[in-house]
């Protein structure tokens, strides 16, 4: 029989899983509440500090976002809107060349490298689109 810290753990493991999203821990507890309505805000933060510490899930941080989390351990780059701060997986594969590159150019043992590059996402630039529009028309805005 699972103890309840293991079943919550493998519950927060599961919801991690189900998305490609990287969900924040916010998200997680929701849908983890689904499933076990009474487990608390704070076991899901740590719970998702300890697989994140072991190397069973990926915290990313987003810079002025809530981290947000990726069940993929796997070598591979992201995409964050600096608008939203939504983490995608980028459809690219990593290029080990770079690591080789970079650790000659500064005599490092590298380790390993992250990408993650930036922009805006489809629904951020469309409201970008809103907001310039806006100001760039100030007198069709105030009469409506």
């Amino acid at each position: 029989m699972l103890s309840r810290q293991t079943r919550q753990r493998e519950l927060i493991l599961d919801v991690v899983r189900s998305t490609m999203d990287h969900p924040t821990a916010d998200w997680v507890y929701r849908q983890a509440r689904r499933r076990l309505p009474r487990i608390s805000l704070g076991t899901v933060y740590r719970n998702l500090k300890r697989l994140a510490e072991q190397g069973i899930i990926r915290e990313i941080h987003t810079g002025g976002h809530p981290a947000r989390f990726d069940g993929n351990t796997g070598r591979h780059y992201h995409i964050r809107c600096l608008g939203c701060g939504r983490v995608n997986d980028l459809p690219m594969s990593v290029d080990p060349r770079f690591e080789e590159e970079a650790g000659r150019a500064m005599n490092y043992r590298v380790l390993g490298h992250q990408l993650e590059v930036q922009g805006l996402c489809p629904l951020c630039q469309g409201l970008a689109k809103i907001k310039n529009h806006s100001r760039e028309h100030p007198r069709e805005e105030q009469g409506r």
